[in-house]
């Protein structure tokens, strides 16, 4: 199978046409969106670009709270830098989260080394509604710099794309997932 875009000059090129693109739609959508929410035509505008531009992700099932400061988040990051933020993974149910952990204790051979790339149902912040996987990178980078504005933290050294709703300020960050003697409060997964 070949890649469409076999080289990273190629893939960079890509997102940065689908951020002008992105950011055109936006703009191209305030009048519309001034004449349905007038005092919030910008949170509107943008909210509708990026249902065009990330289909299938799905808010449903975050915390109240986190959704609110996801959705501020990504209208600050678009309208302020230009910069887009999508969600891969949001809320997961108890069933699901034992699903990934379980392919992950099959996969790496024991629950500790699961523990790794994944935490059990009890544990994980994406059941509980209040962990955001987040893409691209440049979207990442930015909740890195400017998430704490809207209570939004990076948990895990080795996870970029990893976001948790902390609204008590920002967590110790953990070396990873499975960090020993730790209680976690989020999964790679």
């Amino acid at each position: 199978m070949t890649s469409v875009c076999p080289d990273r000059g190629c893939a960079h090129r890509r997102d940065r046409w689908y951020k002008a693109i992105t950011r055109m739609l936006a703009v191209a959508l305030l009048p519309v969106a001034f004449v349905v929410t007038p005092r919030r035509a910008r949170h509107t505008a943008c909210q509708w670009t990026l249902a065009v531009r990330f289909p299938a992700e799905d808010l449903t099932g975050l915390t109240p709270a986190t959704r609110a400061a996801f959705i501020a988040a990504r209208t600050q990051a678009l309208w302020r830098d230009g910069e887009l933020i999508g969600l891969t993974s949001g809320h997961r149910d108890a069933g699901e989260q034992e699903r990934l952990f379980a392919a992950e204790v099959r996969r790496s051979g024991s629950s500790t080394a699961a523990r790794l790339r994944a935490l059990p149902p009890d544990e994980s912040q994406h059941v509980a509604g209040t962990a955001l996987d987040v893409r691209p990178v440049e979207g990442a980078r930015w909740l890195e710099r400017y998430g704490a504005r809207h209570h939004l933290y990076r948990v895990y050294d080795n996870e970029w794309w990893h976001f948790e709703y902390r609204p008590a300020g920002p967590p110790e960050r953990l070396p990873h997932p499975g960090a020993v003697g730790r209680r976690l409060s989020g999964p790679l997964r």
